[in-house]
């Protein structure tokens, strides 16, 4: 069978990490027709928009995607091309799997964790007023002065609709790859409306699966939990900001955001992507770990139902890794990233 997907080569170091990409999912033997959309900074100019119209009508008409990383300006600028692409396609779902792998060094053995975000609400919404503006005057008017009058706001949307498919998706990941246990996590005891209806919701849930054991952290609580003992935990569900956060420290976890994949998923498409930044200032080097962007084509392939294929290609990443012959230097080694691929390749033929 032949996947038409769209890749999206992004910015910064993006396209050549996601050119080793291509070329290792084309060495799966898995057959992709690939077609290349441009979105980023580096495309501004060009189009007009970092995000032009014709990326999401590929996305929409091939159905699933994999983007190299895409900058997003602090305190200027565009808003997230990142944010965009998930709220303009409904990928209401971010997965972040976090696993060691021998040869990564960690201060931890035998991490296995899986975030799943919600994607489309709370603070990420978007909903954001200046300072001295006329929405932010009227907010402050009814908070009755609770805020100060040169605040800047953001408004933190929590639905029950969001909240009841985000964890709905959580538990039932949980069946399907066999784990045991899903915890919902939130800041319920300060803002208990919006982070009170996430456990609310969640709680009804968990009463359809009652095969998966529930419970329920505080996120600042969990923080350290996962830091002091981090086995007790397997399948993590949080709303947006918080999972952006989590899966950061777990990302930390297991040796750094350069083994981190990342999924962006909807109801009927899904976008792959590594977890990390787009590293500009080692743009054109050559030198960056494709390693988290290769382990994301992993997370397409196993949703393709590719799942031979994908088991095959995470292991070689794992072996070529444990060996360090042949890995770019935040791995211990001093191959460019290209050369990394290339014995990713080799050793699939093998």
């Amino acid at each position: 069978m032949n996947y038409k997907i769209t890749l999206i080569p992004g910015d910064g170091t993006g396209p050549e990490i996601a050119e080793s990409t291509r070329r290792v999912l084309d060495a799966t033997g898995v057959k992709i027709d690939w077609e290349i959309a441009e979105a980023g900074c580096d495309v501004l100019e060009k189009y007009g928009t970092p995000l032009p119209e014709d990326v999401l009508k590929s996305i929409r008409r091939n159905k699933v995607a994999i983007k190299g990383p895409i900058t997003t300006p602090i305190g200027s600028g565009f808003r997230s091309v990142n944010v965009a692409l998930r709220k303009e396609l409904d990928l209401y779902t971010c997965l972040r799997p976090c696993k060691t792998y021998k040869g990564v060094k960690s201060k931890y053995e035998n991490i296995d964790l899986v975030i799943v975000r919600e994607n489309t609400e709370d603070l990420y919404a978007g909903v954001e007023f200046e300072a001295g503006s006329e929405e932010s005057k009227k907010i402050i008017e009814l908070s009755k002065n609770k805020i100060r009058i040169d605040s800047a706001i953001s408004i933190k949307p929590i639905s029950k609709f969001a909240s009841e498919r985000i964890v709905r998706f959580a538990f039932e990941y949980a069946i399907k790859h066999k784990r045991k246990k899903v915890t919902a996590i939130t800041k319920a005891n300060i803002m208990k409306f919006t982070d009170g209806l996430f456990f609310t919701v969640a709680r009804e849930v968990a009463k359809k699966y009652s095969g998966i054991e529930y419970e329920e952290r505080l996120i600042d609580n969990m923080c350290m939990q996962l830091v002091q003992k981090p086995e007790l935990y397997d399948v993590l569900v949080l709303p947006n900001l918080y999972g952006d956060i989590i899966s950061d420290l777990c990302a930390g976890l297991i040796g750094g955001l350069g083994i981190a994949p990342g999924a962006n998923i909807g109801n009927d498409i899904a976008l792959f992507e590594p977890v990390h930044g787009s590293a500009p200032k080692y743009k054109g080097m050559n030198k960056v770990n494709p390693t988290a962007m290769i382990l994301s084509g992993v997370l397409m392939l196993e949703y393709l139902g590719e799942k031979a294929a994908a088991k095959k290609l995470e292991r070689v990443v794992s072996e070529v890794i444990s060996e360090k012959k042949v890995v770019t230097y935040d791995l211990g080694g001093t191959a460019k990233t290209s050369e990394m691929a290339d014995e990713i390749i080799k050793k699939l033929g093998d």
